[in-house]
């Protein structure tokens, strides 16, 4: 089984131009619509059998609205083998009941991203989400490290998510971007030691600028994709296309293609996101 644990989708009346958008901020292509029904073509079209879509609230009132929308796409998730993650903003007033009520919907996790919702990880706002997600089971999935659409922005670096796993109680934490897009030397440093997750969501790629004249940006080699596979062991890696900005496709082409073991590969594959979200 594949499953692709890093992805997005928007309501259709507005996917295109959230993807205009943020194509235009980031300077960079997507590869699907940004539709539901887009992701799950890209999808079957690669032979991923289930995909976990990650909203993110960018502003606190948008939180009960994205996580009933959630709730929607969840009750067709068995014909879409789509399953929606709920959102959380660290300006939630209501974080704790809706964190609650998330839970006793049978929602698997969160995602949070530090960058859009300009509040350091390791910030109280945040740290408090962790402490009662953990206590409550659920997943937590976070943007970690840099952005192309906010440069200069170090709200989600390894060394604050470091600071936030030590503050808290146990939690189910994924670090998307193997740890910290674009902090990839700081990774093994900073994490080792600590109890969190990784996905591969955007770091074998290459960025390809939408401006044909600029060369394309180079992220992590295969030889160092797999060193830090070596640093924490492949039992705590998750594939990740972060679609609609990655081909799923090449995606696991390349997966495939790094000098791990072929074990190793069908536990990052598909294997290790099955027993977390005990499939």
């Amino acid at each position: 089984m594949i499953i692709d644990f890093h992805t997005h989708t928007f309501p259709e009346k507005i996917a295109a131009r959230a993807l205009a958008k943020m194509s235009a901020a980031g300077d960079l292509h997507y590869y699907a619509d940004g539709t539901a029904s887009g992701l799950l073509r890209a999808e079957r079209a690669a032979g991923v059998d289930r995909s976990i879509l990650l909203p993110v609230a960018t502003k606190p009132e948008q939180v009960h609205h994205i996580n009933d929308y959630a709730a929607e796409l969840n009750r067709h998730a068995f014909i879409t083998n789509q399953f929606s993650f709920g959102s959380m903003h660290p300006d939630y007033e209501n974080w704790r009941q809706e964190l609650d009520r998330l839970a006793a919907n049978r929602m698997r996790g969160i995602k949070i991203h530090p960058v859009y919702q300009q509040t350091d990880l390791d910030d109280i706002h945040y740290l408090r989400i962790l402490e009662r997600a953990g206590e409550l089971g659920l997943i937590v999935v976070v943007h970690a490290g840099l952005d192309l659409g906010f440069p200069g922005s170090l709200c989600a670096t390894p060394e604050k998510a470091r600071r936030a796993l030590q503050s808290v109680g146990p939690v189910r934490l994924v670090l998307a971007h193997m740890g910290g897009w674009d902090c990839w030397e700081q990774v093994a440093e900073q994490l080792a030691g600590t109890s969190a997750l990784f996905d591969t969501a955007y770091c074998l790629d290459d960025v390809v600028p939408l401006d044909s004249g600029k060369p394309p940006r180079h992220l992590l080699s295969p030889e160092d994709f797999a060193a830090l596979v070596r640093t924490f062991g492949a039992q705590r890696i998750l594939f990740g296309t972060d679609s609609p900005w990655t081909d799923p496709q090449d995606a696991i082409r390349r997966i495939r293609a790094l000098p791990l073991t072929d074990e190793e590969k069908t536990a990052i594959l598909g294997g290790n996101a099955q027993r977390l979200l005990g499939i």
